[in-house]
Parts: structure tokens; sequence; C-alpha cells
């Protein structure tokens, strides 16, 4: 079982359903789990790549991809979602291309400890998205003081917060209907 919910296959697709998952289709020429648990109603399948597409593969982004990878690693790796950690930190590891350093953040992460392998706008990026995922409701203006005293600016903070909004949604959507990893190519780039 890859979720507790039933998923249609691609046999059984039809209409706006095998369109949905024509578009969901990833670089591996399959359908991730995550995608395919909206088959019952295609039209928030629809919604969620777009919003995917959005906040990590716009061609308008500023920040580097690996950074906004890691972002959405730390939020699921803190709401607990093996799911969302997996793919995305498989993501960043690729993107970073320095395994040394992937480790060495990816043990601050799991550590709770961000300071342990990041500083700058990348270290106050990652207490941002922890506050915003742990007690959004503590966000004050000091985080956003803290994030541009170290050079980032309004659209970098905006696209972090919504890369870390998206985790947010993404985390309840995977671990509230159990959606397992069976069937699914880890990770979005394709190995050349």
């Amino acid at each position: 079982m890859s979720a507790w919910i039933k998923m249609l296959s691609d046999e059984e697709a039809t209409g706006h359903l095998a369109e949905a998952l024509k578009r969901a289709t990833s670089l591996h020429g399959t359908v991730d789990n995550v995608m395919r648990v909206h088959s019952l109603r295609p039209y928030t399948m629809d919604g969620h790549q777009t919003l995917y597409d959005a906040v990590l593969h716009n061609d308008e982004l500023t920040l580097p991809i690996w950074l906004l990878e890691l972002v959405g690693s730390y939020t699921s790796l803190i709401n607990g979602c093996d799911y969302a950690c997996t793919h995305h930190f498989a993501n960043f590891v690729h993107l970073l291309d320095d395994a040394e350093r992937a480790d060495a953040i990816y043990k601050a992460c799991v550590a709770r400890r961000p300071e342990d392998a990041l500083e700058g706008k990348e270290l106050a990026f990652m207490r941002y998205a922890e506050a915003l995922t742990v007690s959004p409701g503590t966000i004050d203006k000091s985080y956003f003081d803290a994030m541009r005293e170290v050079g980032a600016d309004d659209g970098e903070i905006l696209e972090v917060n919504q890369v870390c909004g998206y985790f947010n949604y993404v985390n309840r959507l995977l671990t509230g209907l159990g959606v397992t990893m069976e069937g699914d190519v880890i990770g979005y780039y394709k190995d050349e």
C-alpha cells in the first residue's frame, strides 16, 4: 500500500485525471506518490503541481535552488515527514554537489543545530523556517531584521517563506494520508 486512501493508476485514469498525471510526470517518467495521492480529486493535483513549480522550479527564483531544497528538507525533518525529507535532501545533495559539506549540513539539521554548518543568510533563513514551522504565531519583525542584517532582501525572504509554507502543506498531506515512497524514484533529478 502506498497510502491510506485509494490512488488511481495510470491505466485507470481518464479525462482530467489523465491530463493531470501527464503534467505531474517526473523527469524519471513516473508520477510520484506525492502527486498520485490526489488522483481522486485531480483539481487538487493541478494546484499542488502549480505551487511546487512556482516555489522550486521557476526560472525567476533568485536564491540557489539547493538552498531552497535545504529549507524544504529542514521543514520536513522538523515535521517528521520522512517522505519529503528523503526526496528533497537527495535533491539538495545533488544540487550542492559537495558531498562533504552536504553531510555536515545534514548532520547539523538532524541535530536541529543548523549553526553548526551554516552561517549568514543561510543560517538566518533556516532559523526563520524553523520558527515558521514550529511556532508560526511567534514570528515577529526581529526575524526580518536578522535576515536583512545578513544581506537578505525582501524577495529572497518571500522565496524562503513560500518554500517553507509549501513544505508545511505537503508534510501534512503526506503524513496525514499515510503516503509512502513505495514505487517512487527518489529525488527530482535524473542521473545522467
